[in-house]
């Protein structure tokens, strides 16, 4: 793995508040396979499953992260040319749509209920198209925990507010037709399946229970999920230099702005949703303000452009 994309991984794993450390270290070289998995495909199809929904919270919607996760991978890709179609589930769709509105070009939205079938049907869709997934990637989004149902990291079921899209990545008797990609911050999303059981359940609260069982081909862990995107989508950049500027075109902070106000003022996404205190809708990420993402941002454009500028392969 090259030192850039180190870098890269290095910066988006930093500790927020819990500590993921050893989450971190076992996921370490996933960026870069993954992106190298996006990067030397000869015509992918990006699909971006994303959507964590609170019912607990002023008013029931879903969360911040994973949507301007969503955004910049999207647009970056479709900048390039890449084709991309965003997946979420009924609850999750008002905030999904606000943002899709606001990316440079074109993407598919398939929006499913929070049922089985409709997750299957969608999946034999997905197989049929005329121009089928290369790649899914799952942006903070909830998976199946060890009982077989969708938890929040307080352990609280939400599994009737949650479709099991899970079922595009694994099922049984089924086998996914395309590269997947999981990227999250609590050991509870789509991918953290693969991390050995004893990690989470000694390292996050609720670990027994919340411990996603749905894994991925390749795991990117981050402090933030929404920054995993993010570093994805800066390595891809550095893995093809003659389309790094398309890729990053929208890659900076007005665009985080644009695509975050989307996702609250239109689309009703909230944060800091607690025990103890309902989320709200409020311009914060994981209760970090817009600048520490915006700082996230800028520091994976100057390593990617550090290594182009040096002329070693990053």
């Amino acid at each position: 793995m090259t030192e850039t994309i180190e870098g890269i991984e290095t910066l988006v794993g930093q500790k927020v508040r819990r500590d993921i450390s050893r989450l971190v270290a076992f996921a370490r070289g996933n960026l870069a396979r993954a992106a190298e998995s996006i990067a030397t495909h000869a015509s992918p199809h990006v699909g971006i499953v994303c959507g964590f929904f609170v019912r607990h919270a002023e008013p029931p919607s879903p969360e911040t992260d994973g949507l301007n996760g969503m955004a910049q991978l999207a647009a970056g890709l479709v900048e390039a040319g890449i084709r991309v179609t965003v997946i979420t589930d009924a609850p999750c769709a008002k905030a999904a749509w606000a943002v899709t509105k606001v990316l440079p070009g074109k993407v598919g939205l398939e929006v499913v209920a929070v049922d089985d079938s409709a997750v299957r049907d969608l999946r034999a869709r997905l197989e049929a198209a005329e121009h089928p997934l290369t790649h899914l990637v799952a942006i903070e989004r909830c998976a199946l925990g060890s009982d077989g149902r969708a938890h929040r990291e307080h352990g609280w079921d939400i599994s009737d507010d949650t479709a099991a899209l899970d079922y595009l990545f694994t099922d049984e008797g089924w086998t996914a037709p395309w590269k997947t990609i999981g990227i999250g911050d609590g050991g509870n999303e789509i991918g953290m399946g693969v991390l050995p059981k004893e990690i989470v359940e000694q390292d996050i609260p609720n670990g027994p229970l919340i411990a996603a069982r749905t894994p991925a081909d390749y795991l990117i862990v981050s402090g933030v999920a929404n920054w995993g995107a993010y570093g994805l989508l800066g390595a891809i950049a550095g893995l093809r230099p003659e389309l790094a500027t398309r890729l990053l075109t929208h890659f900076n902070g007005t665009f985080e702005h644009q695509v975050l106000e989307a996702a609250v003022q239109v689309g009703q996404a909230i944060d800091d949703s607690r025990v103890d205190r309902l989320g709200q809708l409020q311009m914060t990420i994981d209760r970090l303000p817009l600048e520490d993402h915006v700082a996230i941002i800028d520091g994976i454009s100057a390593l990617v452009g550090r290594g182009a500028a040096s002329g070693v392969p990053v």
